[in-house]
């Protein structure tokens, strides 16, 4: 991995940063189909969630439960848990959680390849034990400074049925956005142990009626 100044480092940074704005300036409402599994490995139970994925142009999150298969303790317990957390975060506390230098410190690894393209690989940490912040590793795109991965672990378990909350989020670049592709998540409990939890995302489409939503 080459070296880079740290005046080169922050440059990256800077850049990232303006790339995330400028996405969320120009975002436009769109949907997505989402594949959402969940185990509870202890208890040997599973389950299967599939939905459509709306966020607006004001970044509202919601969810249209399309079929569910498997069982119930998995969708009530772990799976509707995770939208709910999905959804409150996004639309409370977005900016709080973002990851960006005013949340966190970013410390530069160098430059490497993730998936066929050259990123930019840095180690980020909050600078505040904050409920939805992370420590860990972030990627970022060469080419469009958006980010493509991240992964790592919650530094503030947002329940104390919570032990710890690991996590990998992947993303692609599509249409100069930076969009979900698929997270996995592994959580440890308190009262049934290891919690894994799945999401493919697919279908990423522009929905052109959400501007006639958002005006009523």
């Amino acid at each position: 991995m080459a070296e880079e100044s740290s005046d080169g480092a922050e440059a990256i940074v800077r850049n990232y940063c303006a790339a995330a704005q400028n996405q969320a300036d120009s975002s436009r409402a769109s949907t997505m189909e989402v594949e959402i599994h969940g185990a509870l490995p202890k208890l040997s139970k599973t389950g299967k969630l599939h939905a459509l994925r709306r966020i607006s142009t004001l970044g509202r999150i919601t969810y249209q439960v399309l079929g569910f298969e498997g069982d119930g303790t998995v969708k009530r317990d772990l799976i509707a848990r995770y939208l709910a957390a999905e959804i409150g975060a996004q639309q409370d506390r977005k900016a709080a959680m973002a990851v960006t230098p005013d949340n966190y410190r970013f410390h530069f690894k160098g430059r490497s390849e993730l998936d066929g393209r050259e990123v930019y690989w840095f180690q980020v940490a909050p600078k505040h034990k904050t409920e939805g912040l992370f420590k860990g590793d972030l990627w970022i795109d060469a080419a469009s400074y958006l980010k493509v991965r991240e992964s790592g672990y919650l530094v503030k378990n947002p329940s104390l049925f919570l032990r710890r909350v690991a996590f990998t989020r992947k993303y692609e670049i599509r249409d100069g956005q930076s969009v979900p592709l698929r997270m996995e998540s592994v959580v440890d409990t308190r009262l049934v142990g290891r919690a894994e939890l799945t999401i493919d995302y697919s279908n990423y489409a522009l929905d052109e009626t959400d501007a006639v939503d958002e005006a009523r």
